[in-house]
């Protein structure tokens, strides 16, 4: 499996009927994955409910999110991985290795498209983790993310913890649970 394709299951997991435990710091109904298109043939179209209201523009996380895929885009890995907590990092590492690549090579391919711009709210804050909602790019509804704090500065929780938060277990995003 791939590093954030995780989320990718994860959002069409949602749009199938999957729920949120009620007890997440951010609760949000799922939308529509496939709503340009209107094919009711389509196994994953779902009728469209409406979307949380947009509490904040996550002051505190969007700049992460931003410039975490600037990095990428400017393909500078120290750049990447300053915004990756230590277990984000080693979940990275380890997703790369059954692959035979670098973390950041894995990185720069699981993260297409680069260029689409993400979107970020509704952050909350509790002590030294976070949770705010992405939008973009692989990401097409919004997807709660999880946020650590390490040596005074925000990065990027494990894909594991972000899962967590939808309740999901890892053995469900598998290619055949997914058809």
């Amino acid at each position: 499996m791939r590093f954030f394709i995780l989320l990718i299951f994860t959002i069409l997991l949602i749009g199938c009927g999957g729920s949120a435990n009620s007890n997440n710091a951010i609760n949000t109904k799922p939308t529509n994955i496939n709503t340009a298109t209107g094919n009711a043939n389509n196994p994953l179209a779902t009728s469209k409910t409406p979307e949380a209201a947009t509490i904040d523009n996550a002051p505190t996380f969007a700049p992460i999110v931003q410039n975490y895929y600037a990095a990428l885009q400017k393909k500078d890995e120290a750049g990447v991985k300053k915004h990756l907590s230590q277990t984000a990092l080693k979940y990275c590492e380890a997703e790369a290795k059954t692959e035979k690549k670098t973390c950041f090579a894995y990185l720069l391919e699981t993260e297409e498209p680069l260029a689409e711009k993400r979107e970020v709210r509704n952050e909350k804050i509790d002590d030294e983790s976070g949770v705010a909602e992405i939008k973009g790019g692989s990401l097409g509804n919004w997807t709660p993310i999880k946020f650590v704090k390490e040596n005074g500065e925000w990065k990027f929780a494990s894909p594991k913890e972000s899962l967590a938060l939808q309740n999901i277990r890892k053995t469900d995003l598998s290619p055949a649970s997914a058809k």
